[in-house]
């Protein structure tokens, strides 16, 4: 299974990505020894006095925060393009997982934020939080897969950790736009796989006929009172061809849970 040694947070006092963090504090708890990084971008080279300035407001959002952890969060100051600091930040700190804050945007289908596009070119597990979420544990997990098998069963290990710390139950969907049926017959060797690779944490899977995957999968999470959206991108596919993110991209936009791309 994947480590939670270290989480990268990409913070620059925004309130989403002030939500993110407090998610990250709490996701950690008081009883895990992950140590939570908050990445601050700027676009000018950061003063001695500015770094300072910086840590003293971040210490005071800190403890405005409920939740305590075992290691005190720290705040790392550099400067750069945003996404790409915080790609080069993830390996230079061999982070295990990303979480950062998203606003969304429910109006639009095509907006591309921080978020979705870091989602879509990070080789980490990335956590987008929709800001005004609800903040707490994800018993409840929504794993999205589709037609293809997984090509690599380690992209699955983070979403086993997370299971694993919460004890959560992961709940399989498969939304499809054509015949139900005839996609159930042939799920047998992934439905084996499934239950395999899961273990104690699967719960079942679902398979609903919906026009709309976006809006089938967002239905399906209000129904069953998910916590947490696990997603597959398949722009990095290697097996079969890669696609170019949009539903990823969607569900980081419209999603009121978080969502967890798993790579």
């Amino acid at each position: 299974m994947s480590k939670l040694d270290k989480i990268l947070v990409p913070f620059d006092f925004s309130e989403a990505s002030v939500n993110a963090l407090e998610y990250a504090v709490h996701f950690v708890g008081p009883n895990r020894s992950s140590q939570v990084v908050a990445l601050y971008v700027g676009v000018m080279p950061i003063s001695e006095r500015e770094e300072k300035e910086l840590n003293g407001n971040f210490l005071k959002i800190l403890g405005g925060f409920h939740s305590k952890v075992k290691k005190q969060p720290v705040l790392a100051c550099v400067s750069g393009n945003v996404i790409e600091t915080i790609l080069v930040t993830q390996v230079v700190q061999n982070a295990d997982l990303i979480i950062m804050g998203t606003m969304g945007d429910k109006t639009t289908d095509e907006a591309i934020t921080n978020t979705s596009k870091l989602v879509l070119e990070a080789n980490c597990p990335v956590i987008s939080i929709p800001y005004g979420c609800d903040i707490k544990e994800p018993k409840k997990i929504a794993l999205v897969m589709g037609k293809e098998e997984v090509e690599d069963k380690g992209v699955l290990n983070m979403l086993m950790s997370i299971a694993g710390a919460f004890n959560s139950k992961i709940h399989v969907l498969t939304i499809y736009k054509e015949s139900v049926y005839a996609e159930n017959v042939g799920s047998e060797r992934t439905e084996h796989l499934l239950q395999y690779y899961l273990e104690h944490f699967y719960e079942e899977h679902m398979f609903q006929k919906n026009e709309d995957i976006e809006q089938g999968i967002l239905d399906y999470i209000n129904g069953k009172g998910i916590d947490m959206l696990a997603i597959l991108p398949r722009n990095h596919s290697v097996m079969s061809t890669p696609s170019e993110g949009r539903l990823t991209k969607l569900l980081t936009l419209h999603s009121e849970i978080p969502v967890l791309a798993l790579d």
